[in-house]
């Protein structure tokens, strides 16, 4: 059962945060995290997030993916009007990063990402989105406005024991390299993407 490992404050270009470490063993070295807004009310409905890691998006700015620009975004949105991110340790669509660059490999021959993940014998995405429910549930969050553009993350709060109050966009304008991956989001795993 997960639980809070650890926790302390960050102030970070965006405002200060507290950071929580969610994990089942003190010792796992890659536990999930949560920074919450230091304006949050648990007592009124609140803002969430919750991507999966992208090392290569946000930490190297790749631009094959929107995933650096859309936690820059989401930082700055729970910084001006409370709330949190709920980060979760899925890297690659919970393919991890050794397989990620091999499925870059694969989309450097011409395949999409879907078809590159399905080429290496893995999911188009294994993510699994309860873990964050049970985060969000040890946090005693009863209600929230989720930043998403992603249907199955909505699926996961309907069907948890937490209120879904709206949806709220965040799509980023797409680039010269990642605009055929955005394509894909919304065409094959349903994304609502006005822009593209």
């Amino acid at each position: 059962m997960l639980r809070i490992q650890a926790q302390s404050k960050i102030p970070t270009d965006y405002g200060l945060f507290t950071i929580y470490a969610f994990s089942e063993n003190e010792e796992d070295w890659s536990p999930h995290l949560v920074l919450v807004a230091e304006n949050t009310d648990y007592d009124k409905t609140v803002n969430v997030r919750f991507p999966s890691e992208c090392i290569t998006g946000e930490v190297f700015h790749s631009k094959k993916c929107e995933c650096g620009q859309q936690l820059d975004a989401a930082m700055k949105y729970m910084s001006e009007k409370g709330g949190m991110i709920v980060y979760l340790r899925q890297e690659g669509r919970n393919i991890g990063i050794i397989n990620k660059l091999k499925a870059y490999a694969l989309q450097e021959q011409g395949l999409d990402t879907v078809e590159a993940n399905l080429r290496i014998g893995l999911p188009a995405d294994g993510r699994n989105f309860d873990v964050a429910m049970e985060m969000l549930n040890l946090l005693d969050v009863k209600e929230i406005n989720l930043l998403t553009n992603n249907p199955d993350k909505i699926k996961s709060v309907e069907n948890s024991s937490i209120i879904l109050k709206s949806r709220i966009p965040l799509e980023i304008d797409s680039n010269e390299i990642n605009a055929g991956y955005l394509i894909k989001k919304k065409d094959y795993f349903g994304h609502f993407l006005e822009k593209i």
